[in-house]
């Protein structure tokens, strides 16, 4: 049996996406949505509004977030993204147990390493003659700024005709103004999401350039329980080889949108998943919403 009524991947504007959480929580209800995580980049600070939105629409919300993570294999040369990993961190418990205290506690210290990244950008700019406006930059962001931002701003102020180019010609991976910032390795970051009795999902895999294999005999050495196969950025054959690779060795799978706001992934939800693959926390919120009837 399958189901589209979980979307365990999104983003508001406490990372890059362009919703608010209530806008966004609202979408999901509109959609059909019943189990819901909202998973900004490398923070934690949406996780309240959006645990009580998520209430006043009927729907169940795993807290999460998703970590940037240093790349745990060398990608080849065809690879979509190789400067960053993406762990999806989801956490079963209430938000006002101590576990969640210290992992949240952790996460607040790679949101505040994305300030100090972004000066140092803005400053590599203006020695290229662009005199980009911190505060403007910060503003788009209401929680953790990053390089999505800059490239808004990069759009607005007319120095590049398109999102991509801001990435491709100043700030992408291996771009003169971009600056690396500390990052934890896939074994650090699911060692402490464990600790905080949380689990892990490997973000859309097709972006990383290594093998299905390669990736996920990985991830069962590390322990990390699921691979994120039903993404919208992945071909139906794709989707297919790791979800069924994943399987094999004994992994779950998860399903989300990656919403960023209208602009970028137009629906949330309707990512169809089957319902025995999905992690049993998971499973357990959908059925709890089916039996309160919410």
């Amino acid at each position: 049996m399958w189901c589209s009524d979980v979307d365990l991947h999104s983003h508001s504007t406490h990372s890059d996406g362009t919703l608010d959480v209530a806008t966004l929580a609202a979408s999901m209800a509109r959609e059909g949505v019943r189990v819901w995580s909202l998973t900004d980049h490398d923070t934690t600070t949406g996780w309240e509004d959006a645990a009580e939105q998520a209430k006043a629409h009927g729907i169940a919300f795993l807290p999460g977030v998703e970590l940037t993570c240093i790349p745990a294999i060398s990608p080849s040369s065809d690879a979509k993204r190789e400067g960053s990993w993406h762990l999806l961190a989801y956490f079963p418990k209430s938000l006002d147990a101590p576990e969640m205290r210290d992992i949240r506690g952790w996460i607040a210290g790679l949101t505040e390493a994305r300030g100090p990244r972004m000066s140092q950008m803005i400053e590599r700019l203006a020695t290229f003659g662009i005199h980009v406006d911190e505060g403007k930059v910060l503003a788009r962001a209401d929680g953790a700024v990053g390089r999505p931002h800059l490239a808004a701003e990069l759009l607005d102020m007319g120095v590049v005709d398109t999102f991509q180019q801001a990435f491709d010609d100043w700030i992408g991976d291996g771009a003169p103004a971009n600056v690396e910032r500390p990052r934890p390795t896939l074994a650090e970051a699911s060692a402490r999401v464990h600790a905080a009795g949380g689990f892990c999902s490997l973000a859309h895999p097709v972006y990383y350039g290594v093998s299905t294999g390669e990736v996920l005999d990985l991830l069962s050495s590390l322990g990390i329980e699921a691979v994120e196969a039903f993404h919208g950025g992945h071909t139906d054959a794709y989707r297919d080889e790791v979800w069924r690779a994943a399987v094999e060795r004994g992994l779950s799978v998860t399903a989300g949108s990656d919403h960023h706001g209208p602009e970028h992934h137009p629906r949330p939800g309707h990512r169809p998943v089957p319902i025995a693959d999905i992690p049993e926390a998971v499973r357990r919120l959908r059925e709890q919403d089916q039996t309160t009837g919410q």
